[in-house]
């Protein structure tokens, strides 16, 4: 929205009229529209200059001077710039601001004729975006049946949002019931008093009535408005259904707020009525000195809370922070995703996978308040939590140290001081629920969210005590190195420190590494200096100049398990066939005799004979064959008196055992049944076949790490990091360390973010 904010507008109604009471800025302007493609300064100055002339005097002075001519004349032409219909009369001559109104509220003609002249003085009190400020007022203050809902309103290249409000038919500020399901908006309503202006129904005009209390009698106002400008974005520049998105987000979490807030005060105080007499009373007063608009929108700020505030919130939305403001008395944080703009850039302008929303999971976990623009990590047990710096550079625990809390509160003030003490980047959320005593899903995570949610702290990557850590850089900074640099210097003067650019170096040089890769070895090498490099990852963790990479494991199954496999299911099959299938025992002689370095046949078993692809297995597969052949008629007699009842129990278990080889989902004859090595994608939902070619992994190993690795290899899809590895296995990392050891052959390891 720091690209959009034009200006903040506080408009009321009374019985005379609709009035624009105060604005911020005091000169808001729109960006430029073009009717038609401006050339750029350098096209413009190709196309003016001929090439013989550019090459002799492109480096002189006389072309610098050329250029700047060339440039101020671009800055001034205005016959590609886009006017609005109605700016193209003379602003000279307009409506004049004393017009009348009658008790109903219409205009009534003015007097002396129809325009007047007017001062360049009045001109700014009575003119915005180039509309009378009466204009604009009828128009943003709507129907009392339009009222208490979202506002949205799109006049040429403007936008204007809000949740206008008004009396009940009464003509009284009073609050309504709370209805427990939704329909139709009443107007009836009960008096009650609340000890907060928070959100707590789909309206501000609903609160739950505690007791009865009669609130301050309204004389005049009979509505008002806070409205938040913007400039329409150029629906091309975004994907389809951004913009509007964009516009849901700013009325939920500023104009709804705010006028939430308002409401509340002016039911139980009369305070926004008292509010616009003090700033209608000044206005009339430096109009009638002839002080310029600039002078009035000041002295405002020192008189009024709502103006101090609409000031805060102005400059707090421009800057993409936090808006501290107060609003009769009553603090009140107000803010907007830091990252909503990237909804009004393509995703080649932007990154803007981090701007999209989060899955169900995270979007369930975060809570639908921070599901857009916020570039939130997964709000995971192994995350950690990096606390920043509180507003204006103070401890985030220092306003809750006062004694302006509450007796009450107390117990919930000191555990949540606690849980800022003990909160590290070198503790996981599950470790600190596990120091504090405290419940992860209903105490640590609810606190994490609030803490995110107010910026001041974020969910960041565990770090390893002794920085032991992989660290890679981003693909850019959010600002210059330049400026980075100075900052880190004036921080960080030791001798042993190197310069930042030095520091980014050495990391990024790491990455390229297969040992030795992580911070300490790159970077510190010095077990008395971790303290202080601990410091400098904070620094640079909180300027988001480092991305941690995490050891992530994914299982392949060899051609050795496979034909180790495949030749275990083959003894069986030859058992069952006996010397009726020569062919079934040439395969199983095949597999019997095959070297590492054989050219094996890659493709499923089929009716068809063993046909393998080397000449040197051919040669012997067919030397088998003659001899199989010449041997079958000698031994079919003998075999089948061989055949006695032990036999046929035998057979009949080899045929159980075939039975279940050669089952439905067995996955023998199917694609994944080859002797090419291949990975295992989803061991947590591996395949009959895969499943054997994991018990064959694990042929002659230590039982207890056999039983580790049966433990752990569902986690091994490549989507699962060594620390959620280590927190749902409830394992080491030396105990990981030495399964990866036992399967090193079977395993593929990489790092990633």
């Amino acid at each position: 929205m720091a690209e959009t904010l034009l200006a903040i507008l506080l408009v009321t109604t009374s019985a005379t009229g609709s009035n624009l009471v105060y604005r911020w800025p005091p000169s808001p302007s729109t960006a430029p529209r073009l009717s038609r493609a401006r050339p750029s300064e350098e096209v413009f100055c190709a196309s003016q200059l001929d090439n013989p002339w550019r090459a002799s005097h492109f480096s002189d002075a006389t072309a610098e001077a050329i250029s700047r001519s060339l440039r101020s004349e671009l800055e001034t032409d205005n016959d590609d710039a886009w006017d609005r219909p109605h700016t193209s009369q003379d602003e000279s001559r307009s409506y004049s601001p004393t017009t009348a109104h009658s008790s109903s509220g219409e205009d009534l003609p003015p007097k002396g004729g129809r325009f007047l002249s007017k001062t360049p003085v009045l001109h700014e009190y009575d003119h915005l975006f180039g509309y009378s400020s009466e204009f604009l007022a009828n128009l943003l203050c709507p129907h009392s049946s339009m009222c208490h809902q979202k506002f949205e309103l799109l006049v040429d290249n403007l936008a204007f949002v809000g949740h206008p409000v008004c009396t009940d038919e009464s003509g009284t500020w009073k609050f309504k019931p709370e209805k427990s399901k939704s329909g139709p908006r009443g107007r009836e309503s009960k008096v009650g008093t609340s000890t907060s202006g928070v959100r707590t129904s789909a309206s501000p005009e609903t609160r739950p009535t505690s007791s009865e209390k009669t609130p301050p009698v309204s004389t005049w106002l009979d509505k008002f408005h806070f409205v938040i400008v913007l400039d329409i974005p150029d629906p091309s520049s975004s994907a389809s259904g951004n913009v509007s998105r964009y516009f849901d987000v700013i009325y939920e979490q500023v104009a709804f707020t705010v006028t939430a807030v308002l409401f509340q005060e002016q039911v139980v105080s009369n305070f926004v009525e008292t509010e616009c007499e003090i700033l209608g009373s000044l206005k009339d007063l430096c109009i009638s000195k002839g002080e310029p608009f600039l002078n009035y929108a000041l002295q405002a700020l020192e008189v009024s809370s709502i103006a101090l505030a609409m000031k805060a919130l102005y400059e707090a939305i421009k800057t993409s922070e936090m808006a501290y403001i107060t609003l009769h008395n009553l603090p009140l944080e107000v803010q907007l995703p830091p990252y909503l703009d990237s909804f009004l850039h393509s995703e080649g302008e932007n990154e803007l996978d981090f701007a999209r929303p989060l899955d169900d999971e995270d979007a369930q976990t975060w809570g639908q308040d921070m599901k857009l623009g916020w570039r939130l990590s997964s709000l995971k047990p192994w995350k950690s939590l990096l606390l920043l710096d509180g507003h204006n550079g103070l401890d985030p625990s220092m306003n809750l140290r006062g004694s302006q809390v509450n007796p009450e509160d107390r117990t919930l003030v000191e555990g949540l001081i606690r849980f800022l003490e003990t909160a590290s980047v070198t503790l996981s959320l599950a470790d600190m629920a596990s120091l504090l005593d405290w419940d992860l899903e209903s105490q640590v995570m609810p606190t994490v969210r609030w803490l995110v949610q107010h910026r001041r702290a974020k969910v960041v990557d565990t770090i390893h005590l002794g920085l032991k850590t992989v660290f890679t850089l981003p693909s850019k900074f959010d600002r210059s190195l330049t400026e980075l640099s100075a900052e880190f210097d004036d921080q960080f003067d030791h001798p042993s420190v190197p310069t930042l650019s030095a520091i980014l170096a050495k990391i990024s040089s790491s990455v390229s590494k297969q040992t030795d890769n992580h911070f300490f070895a790159s970077v510190v090498q010095n077990k008395d200096l971790i303290p202080m490099y601990h410091d400098i990852v904070l620094w640079m963790l909180k300027r988001d100049m480092l991305i941690t990479l995490h050891l992530r494991i994914r299982v392949v199954a060899t051609q050795k398990v496979k034909l180790k496999v495949r030749l275990a299911r083959e003894k069986t099959l030859a058992r069952k066939a006996g010397t009726q299938h020569y062919h079934r025992r040439g395969l199983l002689h095949e597999l019997e005799s095959a070297d590492d370095d054989d050219e094996l046949n890659l493709s499923p078993p089929s009716t068809t004979p063993w046909l393998p692809l080397s000449p040197r297995t051919a040669h012997r597969h067919s030397r088998h064959q003659s001899d199989e052949s010449g041997r079958q008629e000698k031994t079919t007699s003998h075999e089948a008196d061989d055949y006695g009842t032990g036999d046929r129990e035998r057979r009949g278990t080899d045929e159980d055992a075939s039975d279940e080889l050669d089952g439905p989902d067995s996955g023998w004859d199917t694609a994944e049944d080859h002797l090419r090595p291949s990975m295992i994608s989803d061991p947590g939902r591996a395949t009959l076949l895969q499943r054997r070619w994991l018990a064959a992994m694990s042929e002659g190993k230590d039982p207890s790490i056999v039983k580790r690795f049966q433990l752990i290899s569902q986690y091994f899809d490549g989507k699962r990091c060594d620390d959620e590895i280590l927190y749902r296995a409830e394992i080491t990392r030396k105990q990981l360390r030495e399964v990866l050891h036992h399967y090193e052959e079977y395993l593929q390891t990489f790092l990633h973010p």
